[in-house]
């Protein structure tokens, strides 16, 4: 393993792990701010994992092992997703692969387990927010699989480091496809996000809440894996948006210096939507992400007709 595959490797693990929770703090940071609040410190998120790690689990009667492995299993695909992407063009694979379909499956897996303890509950309030969590994500696992179709088809490639450095520079985003797939994936990280206007983070209102739905009956440590699962899925979304759909520069030392300005940068961008942003109904969160996927599929027939 070379020096660069080292370093990248270590931002790979650390910033996945230990310096996630930071982007959703500072994005609820941020919006305070921007709506003339005080708002909650960029640190928040880690002393509500200190605060739950802290106290003791709960299990809802007649729950069975469904229920108690959902929290351990999202963990693992979170943290397994977290080894496939890649935060620079250079990068070990760390015995995963890098493949983008690899991904997929790891976060539709997350999905599925959460959603299966949900309906294990049978709790009203979180069979509700699983439902709508399982129809949006058709919509967003297809939005999303077109917008990295089209940074394959410019790379040559779906493995993620290609992708990566395949995008690189300055030249490839003089065509219109990487911007039309660059604006598809930004309706997915909305939607992955739990952002508004497809989700709102700041409440626990039944009639608007999704994420939060089917984390209402689990406490403790299980909610703390829950909380960390959640905000490395801030870092994954964010680290292929800067490195994949934000134009980078070429070389593994610049990809990596830029990448925390980029970062940066994405999550007053989240802020800033979420302030001029209002929630939007639930039945037309299928639509907003269908127009991104038609921008991607656009792409896709720019990139064909001009390999033609």
């Amino acid at each position: 393993m070379s020096a660069g595959e080292a370093v990248a490797g270590a931002v790979q693990l650390v910033g996945g792990i230990a310096l996630a929770p930071l982007l959703p703090g500072l994005v609820q940071h941020w919006k305070a701010r921007l709506q003339g609040r005080r708002g909650p410190s960029p640190l928040q998120p880690y002393r509500e994992l200190r605060r739950l790690w802290g106290k003791s689990t709960v299990e809802p009667e007649g729950a069975t092992a469904v229920y108690r492995l959902a929290p351990a299993i999202v963990a693992a695909s979170v943290l397994a997703a977290l080894l496939v992407v890649p935060v620079s063009a250079v990068s070990p694979g760390f015995g995963l692969g890098t493949d983008a379909l690899a991904l997929l499956g790891l976060l539709a897996l997350g999905r599925f387990a959460l959603a299966a303890a949900a309906w294990d509950t049978g709790s009203g309030f979180s069979l509700m927010g699983a439902s709508r969590d399982l129809t949006l994500s058709v919509f967003v696992e297809a939005t999303l699989v077109l917008s990295l179709a089209v940074t394959a088809l410019t790379a040559g490639s779906t493995d993620l480091r290609a992708i990566i450095a395949g995008t690189a520079g300055a030249d490839v985003w003089t065509r219109p496809a990487l911007a039309l797939a660059a604006i598809a994936f930004a309706l997915v990280v909305l939607a992955e996000t739990g952002r508004q206007p497809v989700d709102n983070p700041d409440t626990h209102l039944e009639l608007t809440m999704i994420h939060e739905g089917p984390l209402l009956e689990y406490a403790g440590r299980d909610l703390a894996y829950l909380h960390l699962a959640a905000a490395a899925r801030h870092w994954l979304v964010l680290v292929l948006a800067a490195q994949v759909f934000l134009p980078h520069p070429h070389g593994t030392t610049a990809q990596l210096v830029t990448l925390p300005a980029a970062l940066v940068l994405l999550c007053a961008a989240l802020a800033l939507t979420e302030t001029l942003v209002a929630k939007m109904r639930v039945l037309l969160v299928p639509r907003m992400l269908a127009a991104g996927a038609v921008a991607a599929l656009l792409g896709i027939a720019i990139l064909l007709v001009e390999a033609a």
